[in-house]
């Protein structure tokens, strides 16, 4: 039987359950309408045989929610800008919306069941209340700089619940802020790898990876004597952002790379696109740095 197509309109009355959304209704299809349910967004494209397959398993899981959670179809070809600002690089690729915000994600054509636990994951309240509180300790304190109490209270949930992602990435991100990276690589290892995805753990992962460059990206002062002089040293400007990023400032490190955007974008193969998304993924979608440096990257890609 041939899967039904993503142009095709949605059976049974599902229309404001299953829909096809453009650039400009992004915003009402999926933000706005994730605060009233989940709505799961499928970045898809004509050409793309798996996206075919994945389409009638989502579908029917959408329908078998009955109201609980939506999908909001996006044809990458035809509207590239959201799928650019997201860092969509492979399809299909489907993202989580809860509350105006991407919350989780994966990649590919995964079963049927697959599908089902990723969606069961984000219907369900995310912690108990026991355990949001032990989160909020941990991470109140690694945002404060207490990063051995933050690491001790990881652990501890660690103990109860040893395949909780979002305790696996704080606590990897402990050992990343001491810079113990070799212990923050042996933590990510106790994540899931049965293709699934967690944000969380993305996000360390990117974060471990830009620890790892920041080893050899060169002394601050140094770097930006070498940008002074030769603006157009764009492996200069690049390392710079890397090193800055490693110091904290993230605008800074976003607006050295947006420099090499905006005056060659195809440099080294896109390379200072390709680090501005992968801070935007260390540093979460929360970040404030993150929300800015993706408008003024759109404006330069799209505008």
């Amino acid at each position: 039987m041939q899967p039904p197509d993503h142009d095709s309109a949605p059976a049974d009355g599902a229309a404001d359950l299953i829909k096809d959304t453009t650039t400009q209704d992004f915003v009402a299809d999926v933000i706005d309408a994730s605060h009233e349910v989940l709505v799961l967004v499928d970045f898809w494209a004509p050409w793309c045989g798996p996206c075919k397959q994945l389409t009638p398993v989502l579908e029917a899981a959408v329908r078998a929610g009955k109201g609980a959670l939506r999908l909001v179809k996006l044809n990458i070809d035809e509207y590239p800008a959201i799928p650019g600002q997201l860092g969509v690089q492979s399809i299909p690729m489907v993202y989580a919306f809860k509350a105006g915000k991407p919350v989780d994600r994966f990649s590919g054509a995964l079963p049927d069941s697959q599908v089902k636990d990723f969606i069961a994951r984000h219907l369900e309240p995310v912690d108990a209340p026991q355990a949001q509180a032990e989160f909020e300790a941990a991470e109140a304190a690694f945002k404060a700089g207490d990063i051995g109490t933050a690491a001790q209270l990881f652990a501890q949930i660690l103990q109860d619940d040893p395949a909780n992602s979002r305790a696996i990435a704080g606590l990897a991100k402990c050992y990343i802020r001491s810079g113990d990276l070799d212990r923050a690589e042996q933590t990510l290892a106790l994540a899931s790898s049965d293709g699934k995805t967690a944000s969380e753990i993305d996000a360390a992962k990117a974060e471990l990876e830009l620890a790892h460059k920041a080893d050899n990206a060169g002394d601050i002062d140094e770097l930006r004597v070498k940008v002074e002089n030769k603006p157009n040293d764009f492996q200069a400007r690049c390392d710079l952002a890397i090193a800055l990023n490693a110091s904290g400032d993230r605008d800074g490190a976003a607006a050295q790379l947006l420099e090499i955007v905006a005056k060659d974008r195809r440099w080294n193969d896109g390379a200072a696109k390709a680090q501005l998304l992968q801070f935007f993924e260390a540093w979460g979608n929360d970040d404030p740095a993150t929300a800015a440096g993706r408008q003024k990257l759109s404006l330069l890609l799209f505008s």
